[in-house]
């Protein structure tokens, strides 16, 4: 075989295999939606969102408005709420409000599973919005987060996480949180909370904080008695004021005697 022609074969080889290398890196399309987290989510079934829109103008539209557009001096709109803003506050009982204008407080649910799921599904269709975090415990750290959890949410819920007052409102203690409403109220920011970006706060980092929060829910008690586990400060004081109390009642104590004592010497003293 000639030279040449043995270049050109090389040649046509390297090209082709330079444009199989292309097109294996090219996103391909499975007809799901890509998370910002690099997450598929399935794609939304469209019965569901159906069936969410009819339990939506029912239930959410007085309100919301017809569209999820919102009402002035109502509700806000929900046309970029994302389908983690709906599951949050509907699986916390938060939604719908008593009364409009209270602060949102967990409850029980007023809804079932599947209407959830239904009323999720509708409120992600009405635009681009953060999606229903995959949140694992298991894959973060204590340590971080706690480092973590104090230095962004315990100035408000307290650093044993029981709640306490913030500006304007009321931070909920999270007793009952389980790790995917943390990790939505995270990047939702519910009522006065801010809400964090990716770049503010990673998945891995999510991960950590939603780990601390579930040793804050069951906490190891070996040094002693927890007193409600509200926080070092708060339990410094009551151990302080205890023991205030007690020297108090020794005080008292010793008094009552010295002064019986006293009072017994002075009868049996001759008149």
């Amino acid at each position: 075989m000639r030279p040449r022609r043995v270049f050109l074969l090389a040649l046509a080889a390297l090209l082709g295999l330079f444009a199989i290398a292309i097109w294996a890196q090219q996103p391909t399309s499975s007809g799901a939606d890509v998370t910002g987290t690099g997450e598929l989510t399935a794609p939304r079934s469209p019965d569901l969102v159906a069936e969410g829109r009819q339990l939506y103008k029912t239930g959410c539209s007085s309100c919301h408005g017809f569209e999820g557009e919102g009402v002035e001096g109502q509700a806000p709109s929900l046309t970029h709420a994302g389908e983690a803003a709906a599951d949050f506050y509907l699986r916390t009982g938060r939604m719908p409000l008593g009364q409009v204008g209270d602060e949102p407080l967990r409850g029980e649910p007023r809804f079932g599973n599947a209407e959830i799921e239904a009323l999720d599904a509708y409120v992600g269709s009405l635009g681009d919005g953060p999606p229903i975090p995959k949140v694992d415990p298991s894959a973060g750290s204590v340590a971080e987060g706690m480092r973590l959890f104090t230095d962004s949410c315990a100035g408000c819920h307290g650093i044993g996480a029981k709640g306490g007052v913030a500006i304007g409102g009321y931070a909920p203690p999270l007793g009952e949180a389980t790790p995917t409403e943390v990790g939505e109220a995270i990047r939702v920011g519910p009522y006065l909370m801010p809400k964090f970006s990716e770049d503010a706060i990673t998945p891995e980092e999510v991960d950590s904080i939603a780990r601390y929060i579930q040793l804050t829910q069951n906490p190891e008690d070996a040094g002693g008695f927890g007193i409600g586990h509200i926080g070092p400060v708060p339990e410094g004081m009551v151990a302080w004021l205890a023991a205030i109390a007690a020297l108090l009642l020794v005080a008292r104590a010793i008094g009552e005697r010295l002064g019986g004592s006293r009072a017994d010497d002075e009868a049996e003293e001759p008149r």
